[in-house]
């Protein structure tokens, strides 16, 4: 019998998969936010007139911050319909 305020197996299950995604996901975060900035002076060349670190920095540190969030929402899409949880 499940009472209020305890958690189910299927729901043990999600919350588990839904910390290591994001676990994963944070550290991928870390890793482009502060890998750029260490490595910055590595990939000083011009691309386009500006360094490339400047390129790497603005632009594709933020692509990847929008794939990140794009990867995180259809992962748990799936997620919430395998655990059947999705809205309806």
């Amino acid at each position: 019998m499940h009472t209020p305020g305890q958690s189910t197996p299927n729901q043990r299950h999600y919350w588990q998969k839904n910390l290591r995604l994001t676990a994963w996901l944070m550290l991928v975060w870390t890793g482009v936010t502060f890998g750029v900035a260490f490595f910055a002076r590595d990939l000083n060349f011009t691309f386009f007139g500006w360094p490339f670190s400047f390129w790497v920095g603005a632009q594709g540190a933020l692509m990847v911050y929008v794939i990140l969030i794009w990867f995180y929402a259809r992962t748990m899409d799936k997620l919430d319909a395998a655990h059947s949880l999705g809205e309806e």
